[in-house]
């Protein structure tokens, strides 16, 4: 059974991005989320348990993860969420994973700057003004979009 959520939290490990024999990007991080309240008897804020997630992205959204996320970012990500039991010899254990449609940062943590992503077309070549994925912009300085 899977169900779509969405969740806040910090990004705990590193982004660890591969491409496949086949060519499929594929990027994977762990998640941590605290819940907090504010205590009225002692006017502070105090942290709940932690939520641990193994975040997974494929394809465009991998290869924008492994270049913007980093380790410590607060984010939001929505997708399908999928619990999985293990067991290898003696050890055994449950891993809660989201299949991510979409990772954003947390903007109540601070500022970020949206840069669209801009694919190159089959054959389109630097000579001919490629961007090799970066943003391009037109004559009046605006993001361009790919057509």
């Amino acid at each position: 059974m899977t169900d779509s959520l969405s969740i806040r939290g910090f990004v705990a490990t590193v982004p660890n991005h591969l491409t496949t024999d086949e060519g499929l990007p594929i990027t994977t991080f762990r998640l941590a989320s605290t819940r907090r309240r504010f205590n009225r008897e002692t006017k502070s804020w105090e942290n709940g348990p932690t939520s641990w997630f193994t975040v997974s992205t494929y394809r465009q959204l991998a290869s924008n993860v492994a270049g913007c996320v980093a380790k410590g970012d607060p984010v939001l990500v929505t997708g399908r969420l999928s619990v999985r039991e293990w067991e290898t010899g003696e050890r055994s254990g449950i891993v809660v994973e989201i299949d991510a449609d979409a990772i954003g940062h947390d903007l109540s943590w601070g500022s970020s700057a949206f840069s669209r992503t801009i694919k190159r077309s089959a054959g389109e070549g630097d000579e001919q003004g490629g961007t090799g994925g970066a943003d391009a912009d037109d004559a009046n300085g605006s993001p361009g979009v790919a057509a």
